[in-house]
Parts: structure tokens; sequence; C-alpha cells
């Protein structure tokens, strides 16, 4: 069974972590797996590259809407004749579809965008697609019930992890104090993640921790209207960006933040729970899915930073407790082999039973 990703590719965010993860346990099971990336050199995309070991192609995609690389994507499906086109995100929906033999689509996220008129487009691709994926159960519903897809196409698979990140570098270095009580957000300065949220949240939380420092990896539009938040509230805010070892941040930090106004996994919760770390999230999208509300990690209301404080602070009470039962639920729930056997589950049915026994170029998945 050949099967092509297509991606478009700007940095290392959830779903390109996602896919270098995904992709070699495909392999490893005996499918040939290809990748076509889409690459917005304006986000620094060679990383994902580097950390890449199934074969790919590149081509440029500086825009979102560009005929000419509809073209180029078709010649591309055409010279490599897979078996199934299998694409994430919007612009690989779009030109991925084009040309696909059969085609399977993963939605990522809950955008509201897609609420509006480009529902239109979302439901003719989904018309398109043998199997639409779903990272979680909660995104399935949004789906249904304000893209208007039909439920029978869609199929849940979360992600999965058995480690956390490899480091591609060592940090550079910082000037959080080394006996800070760091308060980690990995995310994206964008106004979805509620960074903002958090900063305000730290100016309570200091009355009872002074020590607390909030640290958050990522970049994005927002960092100038935060450092300016943080001074306003003369609190410490660290943005060191996007930095090659995220799993030494999350071993320093005594609590992880992710108070997001909306999401469509929450990748960084789920590696946060790897690492033995209490989580403190919104009530939102995806979440209580990945955290138990008071027994891995404690969920609030979003956009409510005394709510956060509070958690924050109660997390702080009982975390060696909190974090041992997240890696538990992280090991028994969020595993590789789960999503990998799964996806081989959604491939089968798309090809159908007769295609998948001429094919016959993989074992079929372990139960």
């Amino acid at each position: 069974m050949r099967v092509l990703h297509v991606h478009r590719i700007g940095g290392i965010g959830g779903s390109e972590r996602h896919l270098l993860t995904l992709l070699p346990a495909l392999q490893s099971r005996g499918v040939d797996v290809r990748f076509l990336g889409l690459d917005d050199s304006s986000r620094a995309p060679d990383p994902f590259y580097e950390q890449l070991s199934v074969p790919y192609e590149r081509m440029p995609a500086p825009r979102d809407v560009d005929p000419a690389l509809a073209f180029r994507v078709t010649r591309v499906l055409r010279r490599a004749r897979p078996d199934l086109v299998h694409t994430h995100l919007v612009h690989a929906d779009v030109y991925g579809a084009l040309a696909a033999p059969r085609l399977v689509s993963t939605k990522h996220n809950d955008d509201p965008f897609r609420a509006g008129m480009f529902r239109f487009l979302e439901r003719g691709l989904a018309a398109r697609a043998s199997r639409i994926v779903t990272i979680t159960d909660a995104l399935a519903r949004f789906q249904v019930e304000r893209v208007g897809i039909p439920e029978r196409k869609l199929v849940t698979i979360h992600y999965g992890l058995d480690a956390l990140p490899e480091a591609w570098g060592e940090n550079p270095p910082d000037d959080v104090p080394a006996d800070a009580l760091v308060v980690l957000a990995v995310c994206r300065l964008e106004r979805q993640k509620g960074v903002d949220v958090a900063v305000r949240a730290l100016a309570r939380l200091r009355e009872q921790e002074p020590g607390a420092h909030l640290v958050v990896l990522g970049e994005g539009a927002e960092r100038t209207r935060l450092e300016e938040l943080a001074r306003e509230l003369h609190v410490p805010l660290h943005l060191p960006g996007r930095v090659p070892d995220v799993a030494a941040w999350l071993r320093r930090a005594a609590v992880l933040v992710h108070p997001v106004r909306w999401e469509g996994f929450g990748l960084a919760v789920l590696e946060a729970m790897l690492a033995g770390l209490p989580v403190v999230a919104s009530r939102v999208s995806s979440l209580p899915e990945l955290v138990a509300d008071g027994e891995t990690g404690i969920l609030v209301s979003p956009d409510d930073p005394e709510a956060l404080a509070s958690a924050i602070e109660r997390a702080l009470g009982d975390p060696a407790a909190l974090g041992a039962a997240g890696l538990r639920r992280a090991q028994e729930r969020f595993s590789v082999a789960r999503m990998a056997e799964a996806t081989l589950d959604v491939y089968e049915t798309a090809l159908g039973a007769s295609d998948v026994a001429a094919l016959a170029h993989h074992p079929p998945p372990t139960r």
C-alpha cells in the first residue's frame, strides 16, 4: 500500500509533530509512506524535514491561493501513483484532493473560520474524501454541528506519543533565575492560545508564589503585545521563542498551563503528561478528553485569569500525584501503537477489502 501524505509546512507545530510520529510508525508496519510538503518559506520549514525519516518531496507554497501550485501538486500525485492520498489542514485538503485516487483527510483543529463561508468548501472536500479523521471527539462534533460534515464520514483517532520530543540542539542561555518556580506554556503566540490570560493570572499567582515566572515556548504575532502587558502588570514573562530542547523545559517546570480559547488537540498537554507534569488548562474543545479534571490536572473556564491562578495554586499543592496520574493516562490512552493501528484501519476502509488484499504490501496491524 502506497500512501502519500500532503501538508503545508511552516515550522513545527502540533500537526507537524503528529506527522513526525505517525509516518515512521506506519512505515514500520509495512506501508510505503511518502510525503509531499508545501513549504511556507516565511515560517522556517527546514527543521521539519531535518527530522523527517520517510521519503519526501518539497515545493514552495508562499501564497494561500495559487493555481500554479495546484498544477504542480497534481503532477507530483500522478507521477507518484499513490493508492491513497492523506491530506492535513486546509491547503493540503484543497490542492491534494484534485488528483487523489482515494482521499483521506485529517482535521486538526476547530478554528471558527471553518464554520463560516469556508464550510461550503469543506463540505465539497468531504464529498471527495473516503474518510475524514478528527483528532478528538470534540472536533468530530464541531465538524458535524458547525461545518455540516456527514457523521458517517468521520472517525476519531487521537494523537499518540510514547516519549518526549527529542532535542535537535542545546537550548541557548536564558534569564530565568535558577530558583524560579517555572510556569510553562508551549504554544504559538496567537490570541487562540490565551497567553494573555496566563500573564494576567501570573500577577495574581505571585501574591502567593512570589518566585513564579511564566515561560512561553513559541513564536507569533502577539509577542509585542504580550511583552507590553507583562511590563504593565510588572510580572516576569520570558519568551525564548522556539527552542531545540522542549523536554529540558518540561523537566524544569513546576506546572504546564494551556489557557487556550479553542484547541484542536493540545499536543503540549500530552507531552507534559508524559513528563509527569501537572496540567492546568481551559475547559474547551479537546482538552477534557486529555485532562481528567482533578485527577491528572485542573480545568478552568477560558478567559478567566483569577480561575487560572487559583487552579495553578491547587496544582502546586500536590504536583507529584497529579503528574503521576497524568503519565499513566498518557501511556494507557494515547500510545503511538493505538494511533497507527487505527490509521491503518481507516486506510483499509477507504481502499476496500478487495483492494487491500490485492495490494498486500503490509501485514495486518496487531490487535
